[in-house]
């Protein structure tokens, strides 16, 4: 009998939870006049110096104390236009600066949407943690206007007794970005974001930079992955959308302050829903991937970042999966082989969690896979934004024991831990 346990909490989205955005305004006129950018700052830099202070006094009454230092987050966002225009700034006094700022800003409730299919790894600090305890931190997919995805993130610790807490969202949450951001030129990647050096991690968004990405960021895969050297990185796959085409990429990182943000090139790069190894097997990076949006394929490189072809690992088998299946985020090492959570849809589109057990040396070896489903949508679980759904992009061992947090019908999250041995059990 399968040994699952379902955790009470629940993670659901939440409109309340804003980040000031850069408001893009054209910069150039479609007809040789002054823009609107330019006409823009031109009124407040004829306002007298009382009505620039009265305006300034109205948008801090209102957005001042639902955001992190906000008179700066406005100066900064006014230095970037100075640049853009070429004003001569020291003209200009502060508080005229802040209000430019404000103009071509607003917020941005970033899961007022969704919150969805969420990874976890260890976290990267263990300290202090006693016997049976483990850190963790988890990336989310949250949803907002205009449907644009976004990475968020929560901390929390995890026990072997099935407990699980999560350290409590900061008042403010933060937006990482390039640190020199030019808004005539929209990078194309690879580009390094940075978490403001005040913001704690469970604060922190992650937004879409590029053009490749400026349709949202989704579905990061996160894994703590080991170099052959000893080194250690956590790196995530996510997909970039940019509105008609999808392109996968990496997210890699070392502290969690600084994160690179790859472009993956090869034919298998064009897909979605890749899943890295969390270590090189037989001295090459490999990664589980759908590319036929029907089957599971297995991939090879000998570059991280290029990725082509791929064979076919596992195809739809039982009632619960016959329309499609995927992984559902990176392998897991056990003693037995390579865990891997897949996921299936069945008949009114039901989505499923199962698993599938790899050789160890050979991962192209399928040993076992589940019969039936560990999860599935049912009661409660079936309603939401997009119904029967259950999905996770990523989970992790802690002792004998899985901890999968999952999405619910694209509008929740939820968490279960599952005995491994029970898991195998249940395999054929």
């Amino acid at each position: 009998m399968l040994e699952l346990f379902n955790h009470s909490l629940r993670l659901r989205a939440d409109p309340s939870r804003v980040v000031v955005r850069p408001f893009h305004i054209a910069w150039q006129s479609s007809d040789g006049g002054p823009s609107r950018t330019e006409r823009l700052v031109r009124e407040v830099l004829a306002m007298s110096p009382a009505d620039a202070h009265a305006q300034l006094e109205l948008v801090l009454k209102d957005f001042e104390a639902r955001h992190w230092q906000t008179r700066r987050v406005f100066m900064t966002r006014y230095e970037q236009i100075e640049a853009l225009l070429q004003l001569d700034g020291s003209q200009i006094g502060d508080e005229k600066r802040q209000l430019i700022g404000a103009y071509f800003c607003h917020e941005y409730s970033y899961a007022a949407a969704a919150l969805m299919n969420p990874s976890a790894v260890p976290h990267y600090d263990q300290t202090g943690m006693p016997a049976g305890s483990m850190r963790i931190l988890m990336s989310l997919r949250s949803v907002g206007e205009g449907h644009i995805s976004s990475v968020a993130f929560r901390e929390g610790i995890i026990t072997d007794d099935n407990e699980m807490m999560l350290a409590p969202e900061p008042p403010f949450a933060t937006a990482a970005d390039a640190r020199e951001e030019d808004e005539l030129r929209v990078p194309e990647g690879p580009v390094t974001v940075y978490r403001h050096r005040d913001s704690t991690l469970s604060g922190t968004v992650l937004f879409p930079i590029t053009r490749a990405q400026s349709n949202g960021l989704e579905d990061l895969r996160i894994t703590h992955f080991h170099h052959e050297d000893g080194a250690e990185e956590w790196i995530g796959t996510y997909t970039a959308y940019n509105g008609s085409v999808i392109q996968s990429e990496l997210l890699r990182t070392r502290d969690f302050r600084a994160f690179d943000m790859v472009p993956m090139t090869g034919s298998a790069a064009r897909n979605k829903g890749m899943a890295l190894f969390p270590r090189k097997v037989n001295g090459r990076y490999m990664m589980i991937g759908r590319q036929d949006g029907e089957n599971i394929f297995l991939h090879a490189s000998d570059d991280i970042t290029h990725w082509e072809g791929g064979e076919l690992l596992i195809k739809p088998r039982y009632p619960w999966e016959l329309v499609q299946m995927g992984n559902c985020g990176p392998p897991i090492e056990i003693d037995e082989g390579w865990l891997v959570l897949t996921h299936g849809v069945g008949a009114m589109r039901k989505y499923s969690i199962g698993a599938a057990l790899l050789d160890k040396n050979d991962p192209s070896k399928v040993l076992a896979r589940s019969t039936e489903a560990l999860l599935a949508a049912a009661d409660q679980d079936r309603e939401g934004y997009v119904p029967n759904v259950v999905y996770t992009c990523g989970a992790i061992r802690h002792g004998d024991k899985l901890f999968i947090p999952y999405g619910v019908a694209d509008s929740s999250v939820a968490f279960a831990f599952v005995g491994i041995q029970s898991l195998l059990e249940n395999m054929a």
